[in-house]
């Protein structure tokens, strides 16, 4: 599996990965108030906005997945429902730890939403760690959305 830019043209196709990424994970767990305001346009304008810091997997406008960095965060990562067990996620995740630690991140962190525990192992087994819990402060069209999350880190720079 070759992870690849995104194109822009991809826009719309990994718009609808995330969201429906995200409301599988994060629906029945997430306050309905967040829920609201994760729409596929918002997906859309996020992905828009991240552009330069976001990596794809799978072919040009078929996306399998993809995953997104900012300054020292593991971003998003996401996994379409058909590629979950075929390794894309790790594939993804490595990829974005690399881009970090060419970044000059040492220590890279992720916030992964309380109770969603298949996130939470996946994570583990990538060798992130549970640092605590967290305010994660999310940008949405009504202001920031405060939402307690779990923080995991790892250290991503090459000795």
């Amino acid at each position: 599996m070759q992870v690849r830019r995104f194109e822009p043209s991809e826009i719309h196709a990994l718009a609808r990965l995330w969201r429906d990424g995200w409301q599988d994970a994060h629906a029945a767990i997430l306050p309905a108030e967040l829920a609201r305001h994760r729409t596929l346009a918002s997906f859309a304008e996020r992905l828009a906005d991240g552009l330069p810091r976001v990596r794809a997997l799978g072919t040009v406008g078929q996306p399998l997945g993809f995953a997104m960095i900012k300054d020292d965060e593991m971003y998003q990562l996401y996994v379409a429902a058909a590629a979950r067990g075929s390794g894309a996620a790790a594939t993804l995740l490595a990829d974005a730890e690399a881009r970090l630690a060419r970044a000059g991140v040492n220590r890279a962190w992720l916030a992964c939403a309380i109770g969603n525990e298949r996130a939470a192992r996946f994570y583990a087994r990538q060798g992130w760690t549970l640092a605590g819990n967290m305010i994660n402060r999310l940008d949405t069209p009504a202001g920031i959305f405060e939402l307690e999350v779990w923080r995991y880190e790892k250290t991503v720079a090459h000795a």
